[in-house]
C-alpha cells in the first residue's frame, strides 16, 4: 500500500484536485485496506533493512536475466547466470532469493509442450543398422550426431528447420532452414556440421550419424555425404520416438524457446535470422545441467583441455 500511495499522490481526480496521503489513505480504508497516514509516514521514514536493499539492487538484475535470454529462463538458470556474472567481491546470490524475487516480479520459465512428429518414411528403403540402442551420452565429441527436424507456421506457408547435434554436449553444429521438406534441407545441415568440425581441425573418421527413417535421410545425397567424410549412418526403430530421444530433445527447446513465444512468423526470412540468433545463444550462452552447468561449447573446450588428443572416434561409449 506504500508503494500504490507513493504511485498516486499527487495525482489529479476527477475534479482536477491533486491526491494527498490523507486523502488517499481515506479512500484506501472505505475500500477496506486500511492505512492510517502516520502508518505511511513512519514507513517512509524508516530505513530500509540489508536485505530490502539487497532485494532492489537483485530485482533489476534478475529482470535483465530473464528478458536477455529469451524470458524462457527459470529460476535455477537466472541463478547459475547471475552467479556466473557477478565479481569476485560481490557475495554468492541464494536461489532461494532468486525464486522469491522472480516469483514477486511475475517471472517464470518457459513450459515445453509436445514435439510433433515430421517424419515420413519409405518402407521400401535400405535402413542403416541402429549402431546407438539408445546410448546418446558418448564420452567424448564427434563419436556421436543426431539429426532432426522441425516444421514451422508462417504467414507465408510452412517452414522447415533440420539440426544436427554433437550428442556429447547437445552442441548444434549445424541447421538449416527452408520451405520445402526435401532432402535437400537436411543435407544442409550436415554440410555445415561436417565444415564447421573441419574448420576445428577434427577427424570425423568413424563418427555415427543418427537419425531417423524420413526420406529425406534414406536419400542417396545424403548417404553419399556421409560416406565421403567417414560418417556411419544408424537409424532407430520405425515410430520410436525414444530412439531419437535427443534430437527431438533439442527441437522441443527450439520450439519452446523462441518459436512459440515469438510467434506469429512473417515468413522464412525473419524465421532463418531468428534462428541462428538462438542457435548462437544456445550453444554459447544457454548452461545445460547435463553439462555440469556449462554451456555446449565450454563443455567440448573442458574436454579438449583435459585431452590434448581426442579419443578415437567410431563408437558411442
Amino acid at each position: 500500500m506504500v508503494r500504490f500511495i507513493d504511485e498516486h499522490v499527487g495525482a489529479r481526480d476527477g475534479e482536477g484536485l491533486r491526491w494527498g496521503v490523507e486523502s488517499i489513505c481515506d479512500q484506501l480504508t472505505e475500500l477496506g485496506a486500511k492505512i492510517a497516514p502516520a502508518t505511511y509516514y513512519e514507513h517512509r521514514a524508516r530505513t530500509p533493512t540489508a536485505r530490502e536493499q539487497r532485494d532492489q539492487e537483485l530485482k533489476p538484475r534478475i529482470a535483465a536475466v530473464h528478458a536477455s535470454n529469451y524470458g524462457v529462463y527459470g529460476a535455477r538458470k537466472v541463478w547459475l547466470t547471475l552467479n556466473r556474472e557477478r565479481c569476485d567481491a560481490e557475495p554468492p546470490i541464494a536461489r532461494c532469493t532468486v525464486e522469491r524475487l522472480m516469483g514477486e516480479l511475475g517471472l517464470t520459465g518457459a513450459v515445453r509442450g509436445k514435439v510433433k512428429q515430421t517424419t515420413i518414411g519409405d518402407p521400401k528403403a535400405p535402413r542403416p543398422l541402429d549402431l546407438v540402442n539408445r546410448d546418446f551420452a558418448p564420452g567424448a565429441p564427434d563419436r556421436l550426431w543426431v539429426a532432426d527436424f522441425t516444421y514451422v507456421s508462417t504467414w507465408s506457408g510452412w517452414c522447415y528447420t533440420a539440426f544436427v547435434i554433437d550428442a556429447f554436449a547437445r552442441r548444434i553444429l549445424g541447421w538449416s532452414v527452408a520451405t520445402t521438406m526435401t532432402s535437400r534441407l537436411v543435407l544442409d545441415a550436415v554440410e555445415q556440421a561436417i565444415w564447421t568440425r573441419e574448420r576445428e581441425g577434427r577427424d570425423l573418421a568413424g563418427l555415427i550419424a543418427h537419425h531417423d527413417h524420413g526420406v529425406q535421410y534414406m536419400s542417396v545425397a545424403y548417404a553419399q555425404r556421409l560416406d565421403a567424410a567417414g560418417i556411419k549412418p544408424s537409424t532407430g526403430a520405425v515410430g520410436s520416438s525414444y530412439d531419437n530421444a535427443l534430437a527431438e530433445s533439442v527441437i522441443g527447446l527450439y520450439k519452446t524457446e523462441l518459436i512459440k513465444p515469438r510467434r506469429p512468423w512473417k515468413g522464412f526470412d525473419d524465421l532463418e535470422i531468428a534462428t541462428a540468433e538462438w542457435i548462437d545463444w544456445f550453444n554459447h550462452r544457454r548452461p545445460f545441467e547435463y553439462c555440469d552447468d556449462l554451456t555446449p561449447v565450454e563443455a567440448e573446450s573442458a574436454y579438449y583441455t583435459h585431452h590434448q588428443t581426442p579419443a578415437p572416434a567410431g563408437v558411442p561409449h
